[in-house]
């Protein structure tokens, strides 16, 4: 925002320069009012140039914003399908777990020694 205030101030002293151009050349009292006018229609011209390329820059930086509270958004939404897939998958597995329980202990139990079996083994080294 402040290259945008700083050519908004730019383009403010260009005009307050072009107006006093303009004074210079009708206090001068030259006579050459047709030159007067084009070098006015010249600094109008440069005037509307800046204004535009301000313009223009602000449209630049809302796209850019824009952009960004998207990509924003959808990590936050790639974050809350994550959680609740992790959720549902941990749901599962015990389920999973208190079935194989019910349904065969011994087996289950005979599963668990040997997990922890090769958990101390490999805790040791």
């Amino acid at each position: 925002m402040s290259t945008a205030s700083t050519a908004a101030n730019n383009a403010g002293e260009t005009a307050t320069d072009a107006i006093r151009e303009a004074r210079k050349a009708a206090s001068g009292a030259s006579g050459n009012l047709e030159s007067d006018l084009q070098m006015l229609r010249g600094e109008f011209a440069r005037l509307a140039d800046q204004v535009a390329g301000i313009v223009a820059g602000s449209a630049a930086w809302r796209r850019a914003k824009a952009g960004i509270d998207e990509a924003v958004a959808e990590a936050e939404d790639k974050g809350r399908e994550a959680a609740s897939a992790v959720r549902e998958v941990s749901g599962h597995f015990v389920d999973a777990i208190d079935e194989s329980i019910k349904t065969r202990p011994y087996t289950t139990l005979a599963i668990v020694a040997g997990i922890a079996f090769l958990f101390g083994a490999t805790w040791r080294r």
